[in-house]
């Protein structure tokens, strides 16, 4: 019997080829080998960006609590200044990162007395929109975001469901950055922007060439089918459970048995722990460490351990999942928002804007896209997937409480 996994044939050949067996090498090893390393710091480029926005750039809303003011930008230029009434004493406005769920412009509460709810915008599905209603000039309502009548019907009609809205308590505001963290179209086919990349003469590896375009881009690159719906990714730190379940998966890819992909390390998942141990020249204890769990990772491809999740969303539908490395998980994250602006396709590179929804909390936007490390693999996928106003979220936040089938993915931070 033979398997596609060179440590498990080493195992089944043992009795009789051992000798003949000790200098195979497993492809998994050639492989990560291989692969080229993910930057440093030093080689990442961070930058922050004075331009003019496009007509085309996305729209989004931020509103401040504190100053009782809604501001709508587009791209990172601020377009129009509402003042608002959010939730009084006992019905608190949420704060934290929202998208539009629904819009109706003749609603009634069903939790307030059929209170009237004039151009609605859902935030949430338990009741916190945005709506025309009464400005006393201070907090005043059952939680939602109360608009004056004319901007309530004006912006009413320049909104489009899964648009973002972003409620903080201090006054927060977007800048257009540049980081190699994040993701450029097409990095699957061109050496811009890529995390191997490599410019002779420039100490910038990898460094991005803005605005650039190729002749025959658009007979090397394949049409995007939703090119017109944005993306909305989060990422995440791993809880022990879900790391348990990263690596059942990839001693399962890897051809040993560790049974259901649970997050239980079981009597399955430790003989399976055990086989690897073996099949590898390691003692085999079937005990679970820090050195084992680099040997599993390096074999299944990856650098080092991923101890992130990035997910992705489309139209309110999870589309994508893969796994990435945070440093120094253990410091504090925030919420950090990072929106591609507009780009056409075949375009090879877009700038991106970024808004912190608790201030500085874990650091600045560029310290946060400093941790963050994705596979080139991955990088691929999302690279072509990645279209005009697609967001990224980092967090140290839940998420999963408000998200759910008919909603992006929803960050409360208070």
């Amino acid at each position: 019997m033979r398997t596609t996994n060179p440590a498990i044939n080493r195992l089944l050949a043992k009795p009789v080829g051992m000798l003949l067996l000790s200098g195979v090498m497993s492809v998994a090893c050639l492989a990560a080998a291989n692969a080229a390393p993910l930057p440093t710091l030093e080689q990442t480029k961070r930058e922050t960006v004075v331009q003019t926005v496009s007509d085309d750039a996305p729209l989004h809303m931020v509103v401040s609590l504190k100053e009782q003011k809604l501001n709508v930008y587009r791209g990172a230029e601020l377009v129009e200044v509402t003042p608002i009434s959010s939730g009084k004493a006992g019905h608190s406005t949420p704060t934290g990162v929202f998208s539009i769920l629904e819009k109706r412009k003749k609603h009634f509460s069903n939790l307030y007395d059929d209170a009237p709810m004039p151009f609605m915008q859902r935030l949430t599905w338990s009741g916190i929109a945005l709506h025309e209603g009464k400005l006393p000039g201070y907090p005043a309502s059952h939680g939602c975001v109360r608009l004056p009548h004319e901007f309530a019907k004006s912006i009413f009609s320049q909104t489009d469901r899964g648009m973002h809205v972003i409620i903080t308590d201090e006054q927060a505001r977007p800048e257009v950055i540049r980081h190699l963290a994040l993701i450029q179209p097409h990095e699957y086919r061109t050496d811009v922007a890529s995390l191997s990349g490599s410019t002779s003469g420039d100490p910038l590896r990898g460094s991005m060439d803005v605005g650039s375009k190729t002749d025959a881009v658009d007979d090397q690159v394949a049409r995007n089918p939703h090119f017109d719906k944005p993306l909305r990714m989060i990422v995440t730190l791993n809880d022990p459970r879900e790391q348990a379940r990263s690596l059942q998966r990839m001693l399962n890819d890897l051809g040993f048995d560790a049974g259901p992909v649970d997050g239980v390390i079981g009597r399955k998942t430790r003989a399976a722990l055990s086989l690897f141990q073996e099949g590898y020249d390691l003692p085999v204890t079937g005990n679970l460490t820090e050195e084992l769990v680099h040997h599993i990772y390096r074999e299944a491809g990856y650098d080092q351990p991923q101890n992130a999740t990035l997910r992705v969303r489309r139209k309110f539908r999870d589309v994508y999942e893969t796994s990435v490395h945070v440093a120094n998980p253990e410091r504090e994250i925030g919420t950090h928002v990072f929106t591609a602006l507009d780009f056409a396709e075949g375009d090879l590179s877009v700038d991106w804007i970024a808004l912190s929804a608790e201030g500085e909390r874990g650091g600045t936007s560029f310290d946060i896209l400093d941790r963050l490390e994705i596979p080139e693999a991955a990088r691929a996928e999302l690279s072509k997937m990645l279209t005009p106003g697609s967001s990224l979220i980092m967090t140290d936040r839940g998420y999963a409480r408000n998200t759910g089938l008919g909603t992006d993915f929803v960050v409360v931070t208070r």
